[in-house]
């Protein structure tokens, strides 16, 4: 296997200082006509096959069962493994959120890992404190810098060749989505169901890391921006609670409080009774306390280091 690692030296000054052609030196705009053609596609989409109620359910429906792909799958448990599960059911998360078409989920956890070491940091491939709002929210997808797999960054699931069999092939779950779609309920199945869907997808995805760092409100003191947020939580299945989740990103639940609405972690606690996931991990009552302002505040660092030391 072939390691590659995020490249920082070509970032000896941060990205906010960077201009336009330094911060996108490299990028063939040729290769990026299929993601910007794929949101000209959907516009047409919505033109020539007119919104019923059958296709904004089946549009939202699959938009929510993918945005669970990614939040509950390439997050949650490739990302941080806060829950375990089989092998079997390990390789249709990743081909759940393979569908999304946010490349495989190797990468996608790759490049999450190094978000949360270097968090807002120059480093940070996706910070808007860094890179501003374009930069963070589709930007840096876009540049060729960071298309290759940090299999150093993920070596506890890049051992599994079905794995990388399927971050390789990436593609090959959205095809195979579209074509049952088709199958099931042709072209306009396909132009509600996976095209407009993704685009919404895509950019729903995306809001998470060119907002949370931006609004919402601050719970817990951590070493970046990261904001907790209602709206951005009800667009991602809970993934908005982004300062709880930078402050003890070892749980499962992103909202930590039964008034903080986090729909993936619902979903997964439901599969864990059914026996398809188990040891579903979540936040320490200490962790809660200090939330309520109840206990005293620890820094993030040594909240994060308790949680690395505990077995997983």
């Amino acid at each position: 296997m072939v390691e590659a690692k995020i490249d920082v030296s070509e970032l000896s000054i941060p990205i906010a200082q960077m201009s336009l052609r330094e911060r996108y030196a490299g990028v063939d705009f040729l290769r990026c006509a299929p993601f910007v053609g794929f949101h000209l596609l959907a516009v047409a989409c919505l033109f020539i096959f007119p919104p019923t109620w059958k296709g904004v359910a089946l549009c939202v429906g699959l938009y929510y069962a993918r945005m669970f792909g990614i939040a509950g799958g390439f997050h949650r448990y490739f990302s941080h493994r806060t829950f375990k599960t089989s092998r079997v059911f390990q390789f249709v998360l990743a081909f759940l959120g393979g569908t999304a078409m946010q490349k495989g989920g190797l990468w996608w956890a790759a490049n999450h890992r190094h978000h949360h070491r270097y968090s807002d940091q120059m480093e940070d491939v996706h910070s808007p404190i860094q890179g501003g709002f374009f930069w963070s929210h589709v930007g840096w997808v876009l540049s060729p810098k960071f298309d290759a797999t940090d299999w150093a960054a993920i070596p506890d699931f890049g051992k599994y060749p079905e794995l990388r069999f399927l971050n390789r092939f990436h593609l090959v779950p959205p095809l195979m989505l579209a074509g049952a779609l088709y199958l099931i309920g042709g072209l306009y199945a396909v132009a509600w169901g996976f095209v407009i869907s993704t685009v919404v997808l895509w950019h729903g995805t995306f809001t998470i890391n060119s907002l949370s760092h931006v609004f919402g409100r601050r719970r817990f003191a951590t070493t970046d921006t990261s904001r907790n947020s209602l709206s951005l939580s009800l667009v991602t299945m809970g993934e908005g609670w982004h300062n709880n989740h930078h402050y003890y990103p070892g749980s499962m639940f992103q909202g930590f409080y039964w008034w903080q609405i986090d729909t993936a972690g619902y979903v997964v606690k439901m599969l864990s009774w059914v026996g398809l996931v188990w040891d579903v991990r979540k936040p320490p009552e200490r962790v809660l306390a200090m939330g309520r302002g109840k206990g005293p505040m620890v820094s993030a660092e040594a909240v994060t280091a308790s949680f690395a030391a505990e077995p997983s």
